[in-house]
């Protein structure tokens, strides 16, 4: 019996006794690490945000557009700089050409050529618009013929024509007309040579280097655009189950679409710039040789055609435009691609 009541009382003393409390750090810490619930909103983004991109980012085939699409756009902005180099150094030569004129008197028997110079030197000064007016030396016209005649050469027993250089201030107010028809009745042996015919054939070769420059672009952005295509449809061939899924799950030919152009997109900006900055390097590495050649027979005479070879302010801005051209037309040809072989899945 003293046992049993000892036990009860045990029993009773346990009972009483109540389980320790937790301390409040551990609560804090479960509710801290309690989830919370994610709003409407961001669920909905979730669902519309694609858990991967359909187009790898990195790939070989990737990787080896990149180099044909920056070769591409390095050869159509080397065509845009040297086209802006031609057109430049034609602009210069039609200005120096239509603000020179020149006077040429032929020897005549019987007529004293210095007299019929001063004459003309006199007529052409009575013109409005013209800004001096000089006869060529003995020494500057050997030196014109040297060249095809030699050395040592005796103008004295020569019927060598003189010539008398006119240096034009405002074109639109000297009358040509007028006085190419007072040289010829006044002056014995002289015409005037306006230089019309180089002028037109400059104008000429000028249209023709835009016109072949344009041509030269075109067949390289052609040769780009096929090779997206290309690479289009591998990059689709890489992927046949992925975008199967999609289209047969409702995923509408616009979406997938889109996917591509943005990979696309993010390539012929790659490669676009890389081309186009090697084509700047190109130009300033070309100026500064031929600033440092000078001196030197060929950078003299590439000087003498071209003047300094340096690229303008518009040929910077057209290898600009190639650029974007060369992104836009690689994402736009990428998306017509992609919905092309769509439409031929359905």
């Amino acid at each position: 019996m003293a046992q049993s009541e000892e036990n009860n009382n045990k029993q009773a003393s346990s009972a009483d006794v109540k389980p320790p409390r937790r301390p409040e750090r551990t609560k804090r810490l479960k509710r801290k690490s309690a989830p919370k619930p994610k709003s409407r909103e961001q669920s909905d983004d979730a669902k519309l945000r694609p858990a991967a991109a359909i187009v790898p980012p990195q790939s070989v085939a990737g990787r080896a557009l990149t180099l044909v699409v920056a070769i591409m756009s390095f050869l159509a902005c080397l065509t845009v700089g040297g086209v802006s180099v031609v057109w430049d150094a034609a602009d210069a030569w039609q200005n120096d050409l239509v603000r020179e004129i020149t006077i040429q008197i032929r020897p005549t028997e019987g007529v004293e050529m210095l007299r019929e110079i001063d004459k003309a030197v006199a007529l052409a000064q009575e013109f409005s618009g013209i800004e001096s007016v000089r006869a060529l030396s003995d020494a500057e016209t050997k030196a014109l013929l040297e060249p095809w005649l030699g050395e040592g050469l005796q103008l004295d027993g020569l019927p060598v024509p003189r010539l008398i250089q006119i240096t034009v201030n405002d074109p639109t107010l000297l009358n040509l007309s007028q006085l190419k028809s007072m040289v010829s009745q006044k002056i014995v042996g002289a015409s005037v040579d306006d230089h019309s015919v180089w002028t037109s054939r400059l104008a000429a070769m000028a249209g023709a280097v835009v016109v072949g420059g344009f041509a030269i672009m075109v067949l390289v952005l052609s040769s780009m655009v096929l090779s997206v295509v290309f690479a289009t449809q591998s990059a689709m061939a890489g992927n046949k189950d992925v975008v199967s899924v999609l289209h047969l799950v409702g995923a509408e030919d616009s979406f997938i679409a889109r996917e591509f152009q943005r990979h696309f997109l993010v390539l012929g900006l790659k490669g676009g710039v890389s081309g186009g900055v090697a084509a700047i390097l190109c130009f300033i590495l070309l100026d500064m040789l031929t600033r440092q050649g000078s001196g030197q027979a060929g950078s003299d005479q590439l000087s003498a055609l071209f003047g300094t070879v340096s690229v303008s302010l518009p040929g910077y801005f057209g290898v600009f435009g190639v650029i974007f051209l060369v992104a836009i037309l690689t994402a736009i040809t990428s998306g017509l691609a992609v919905k092309a072989h769509l439409a031929k899945v359905d």
